[in-house]
């Protein structure tokens, strides 16, 4: 490689000499002490850590169980080599005793932190993805150990990229608190915001008013519409005169209300698919999910934004068409609430693939307000909630992005840029 290459192509300022190729296991001691966890070295394990993430998900110390491993010392770094890889952990006041397939890995002559980080560049991940193995593949030491990697010289230009990294870390980490937070809230109003137990008040109600909800049978509030059986193949995100919405989307991309407008939803590619059994969909229609994997079974999308388009409702989905005006977004949010939820857990069937059918679902409760007006702010309520949420999940995708492009750019070989 040309000297001119031995340079990330991101850098700090201050710093200008060429970086050093070292292999691997120059980089690091790879440690096998055996140890028995104990109060004082709790026992760390796969399901222990965040996956990604480098950090615990529980209070480990609480365990009680004894097992053996391998020691581990503050600054210490775990991998785990067993996929899926756990990718990394390192804490700078924490010891334990790491069981299961990890390398426990002390930095030797080189910055923490930036080993902590080296081994979540794209070079690294690839030589670790060389496994051997069939049944249960994992990073092979012999191979990792062996791969070289270039490294600055100055130690205070390692201890200035680890630290800048754990910065953009925290963060991440502080941003997806937040994120947490805000789903956590949405959880906990979709419970208090609609009446549940047979009671016909909300826990939880917008002042002015205080009339008793109503309370009616599916069969008395919805008529069914027609959806198709159209597969994945027969569909396409390019062009086409009608499109459609498949259950796997509304179980998994799409939210409690459809804005069909901002949404990407699919085109049926025969363009002469005759729509004669089919029924098209309008503003205010919900689309429920009768198959899942899951209990999630029954989730639902209220459809708004139709405008000029043309859309229907494809395969393993159940279309439904109040027969009674409602506020936008009332019935979206009421639908995928627990109140109303937890009434079709008992209905479902299936062991492997759960499902629901038309007919369970006719003698489940619809409750809502009289009031239009009280619908309405309920929806809209959730709406502003929803785009707090959405706003503060690309916040968080924005740093993810910047800590990959700082991975790559700051380690990876190519032009000097001084920062």
């Amino acid at each position: 490689m040309p000297e001119n290459e031995k340079v990330p192509a991101i850098r700090f300022k201050g710093f200008s000499d060429v970086w050093e190729q070292r292999e691997f296991a120059e980089m690091v001691i790879r440690n096998s002490t055996l140890a028995v966890c104990n109060s004082g070295l709790p026992s760390v394990e796969y399901e222990d850590i965040i996956s990604g993430q480098g950090v615990l998900n529980k209070d480990i110390r609480e365990k009680e169980t004894v097992k053996t491993g391998i020691r581990f010392s503050p600054y210490d770094v775990l991998f785990g080599k067993l996929r899926p890889y756990l990718q990394n952990w390192l804490l700078p006041d924490f010891s334990g005793v790491a069981v299961g397939d990890f390398w426990v890995m002390k930095p030797s002559e080189i910055d923490s932190r930036y080993l902590y980080y080296l081994i979540q560049t794209p070079p690294f991940q690839v030589a670790a993805n060389q496994s051997t193995g069939t049944k249960m593949p994992r990073a092979d030491w012999s191979l990792v150990s062996k791969t070289p990697y270039y490294l600055p010289k100055n130690h205070a230009e390692q201890a200035r990229i680890g630290q800048t990294l754990q910065t953009l870390d925290n963060l991440i980490t502080l941003h997806q608190r937040k994120l947490l937070k805000l789903k956590n809230v949405k959880k906990a109003m979709l419970e208090k915001m609609f009446p549940k137990n047979g009671s016909n008040v909300p826990e939880i109600r917008f002042s002015g008013f205080s009339d008793a909800w109503e309370q009616r049978k599916f069969c008395e509030t919805f008529i069914y519409l027609q959806n198709n059986s159209l597969s994945r193949a027969d569909l396409n995100y390019e062009q086409g005169l009608v499109k459609n919405v498949h259950y796997g989307d509304v179980l998994i991309k799409f939210g409690e209300i459809l804005d069909v407008v901002k949404a990407e939803i699919p085109f049926i590619s025969n363009n002469e698919f005759a729509v004669i059994n089919t029924s098209l969909l309008q503003n205010g229609d919900v689309i429920i999910a009768d198959a899942a994997e899951d209990e999630t079974v029954g989730k639902c999308s209220e459809i708004n934004g139709i405008e000029d388009s043309s859309v229907v409702s494809g395969l393993h989905t159940i279309p439904c068409r109040p027969t009674k005006t409602f506020a936008s977004g009332y019935l979206g949010y009421y639908l995928n609430s627990s109140a109303y939820h937890d009434q079709l857990l008992p209905l479902i069937q299936g062991t492997k693939i759960s499902s629901i059918s038309k007919s369970a679902l006719l003698n489940t409760d619809i409750v809502y307000p009289d009031s239009e007006q009280e619908q309405l702010q309920i929806g809209q309520f959730f709406q502003s909630l929803d785009n707090l949420i959405t706003l503060q999940q690309r916040k968080v995708e924005a740093l993810q992005h910047l800590k990959k492009a700082c991975l790559e750019k700051m380690f990876v070989s190519g032009r000097s840029v001084n920062l």
